[in-house]
C-alpha cells in the first residue's frame, strides 16, 4: 500500500512536470529576453517553500555567472528593498500569486523601475496582473495530506527555473572555462581545471639535453623531485621522456647506463598533453597507457611542463566520465 501511493504521488508529480511544456509560449521567449538585457542584478523572491525553490534558482544563476541574489520578501520591506535597482530583474515566486508579503511588494518594485518575471501557478492573479512576464507553472490540486501541501507545484517551479537558467547558458554562450571559473573548489570545479593548473613546471620540472650523460639526469630529476626528465632537442622541442621505470629496466641489464647518452636510453615519442587539455581527461589517459608522467608541449612541440599522476590524485582528480 505504501509503495502504490508513492508511486501515485510521485507519477503526479512527473505529469505536473510535463504539463509545463504545453503551457510554454511567447512568455518563456520575453522571460529570457528580459533577463538577457538586465544590466543589473537577477533578484529571485518568494515566501515559504517557493522562496526556498527562489534560493536555488539564484544560486544557479550565480553559478553561471549571472549576478543573482534572494530577496526575503518579509525582510524587504523593512530595509533590504534597498538592494533592488532600477536595472534589476525580479523573478518573484508564488503558487497562488496573491502571497501578502510578496503582494506588498510589486507596487514598490514598479515604483523603483525593476521589471517583475512572475513564476506563478494562477495566470489571474495579482502577481500576475502587475508583472511584466508570467511563466505559468499551474498544477491540478497536490497529491500528498489534504491536498495542501507543496509538492508537485514547487517541483514544477523549481524545473521552470532551472530550465529557464539553462535556456539562458545558452544564448549567452557559456563555455565550459567560463563555468570552470565559478566553480573552483568542489568536485565540479576539480573535474574542470585544466593540466596547465596541476602540471610541474620550473625547478620541479626537470628539462635536459639529448647528449647529457644519465648520471647528470639523475641528478636533475633528484633536484627536482620528480619521477622523470623531460628531454629535448637542440631546438628545445622534445625528443623523449627518462623516467625511473626506464632506469630500473636497463640498469638491469646495462651496467654502463649511468655513463651512456641520455637520448640512447630515453623513452622515444612519449604520450604527451595540452596545456588546455582537462586534468580529468590527462588522468585517464596516463592511466590507460599505464604511465606515470607525460610531458606536456605546445604546439611548437616544446616542452612547457610535466604532468605526473600523483600530483593528480593529491589534487582530488578524478576522470571524467
Amino acid at each position: 500500500m505504501i509503495l502504490k501511493r508513492a508511486k501515485k504521488i510521485l507519477e503526479f508529480q512527473v505529469k505536473a512536470v510535463e504539463g509545463l511544456m504545453k503551457k510554454m509560449d511567447n512568455n518563456f521567449v520575453k522571460a529570457v529576453k528580459i533577463i538577457l538585457s538586465c544590466k543589473g542584478r537577477v533578484v529571485l523572491t518568494g515566501m515559504g517553500k517557493p522562496g526556498i525553490i527562489a534560493q536555488k534558482i539564484s544560486a544557479t544563476f550565480s553559478s553561471t555567472g549571472i549576478p543573482s541574489l534572494f530577496l526575503h520578501p518579509a525582510e524587504a520591506v523593512h530595509g533590504d528593498l534597498g538592494r533592488v535597482t532600477r536595472d534589476d530583474v525580479i523573478v518573484a515566486l508564488s503558487d497562488s500569486g496573491e502571497t501578502e508579503e510578496l503582494i506588498k511588494l510589486i507596487p514598490i518594485l514598479k515604483e523603483i523601475g525593476a521589471k517583475i518575471v512572475a513564476i506563478s501557478g494562477d495566470p489571474r492573479s495579482t502577481l500576475a496582473k502587475y508583472c511584466n512576464c508570467l511563466l505559468d507553472v499551474g498544477v491540478k490540486k497536490e497529491k500528498g495530506l489534504l491536498g495542501v501541501i507543496p509538492s508537485a507545484a514547487t517541483t514544477a517551479m523549481l524545473a521552470m527555473g532551472d530550465t529557464l537558467a539553462l535556456i539562458l547558458v545558452e544564448q549567452r554562450g557559456l563555455k565550459i572555462e567560463d563555468f570552470a571559473f565559478y566553480h573552483p573548489g568542489g568536485t565540479i570545479g576539480k573535474r574542470l581545471l585544466k593540466v596547465k593548473d596541476i602540471m610541474r613546471k620550473g625547478a620541479t620540472h626537470a628539462i635536459v639535453k639529448e647528449k647529457e650523460p644519465v648520471k647528470e639526469v639523475l641528478l636533475k630529476i633528484t633536484k627536482a623531485r620528480a619521477g622523470s626528465a623531460t628531454v629535448v632537442d637542440n631546438k628545445g622541442r622534445l625528443a623523449g621522456i627518462f623516467t625511473d621505470g626506464d632506469l630500473r629496466r636497463k640498469i638491469e641489464i646495462d651496467r654502463d647506463l649511468l655513463g651512456k647518452k641520455v637520448k640512447d636510453v630515453m623513452t622515444k615519442k612519449p604520450v604527451t598533453l595540452r596545456e588546455e587539455d582537462l586534468a580529468a581527461e590527462a588522468l585517464k589517459i596516463l592511466r590507460e597507457k599505464k604511465i606515470d608522467e607525460a610531458p606536456v608541449i605546445d604546439k611548437n612541440r616544446k616542452p612547457v611542463g610535466l604532468v605526473d599522476v600523483q600530483d593528480l590524485l593529491k589534487a582530488g582528480i578524478v576522470e571524467n566520465t
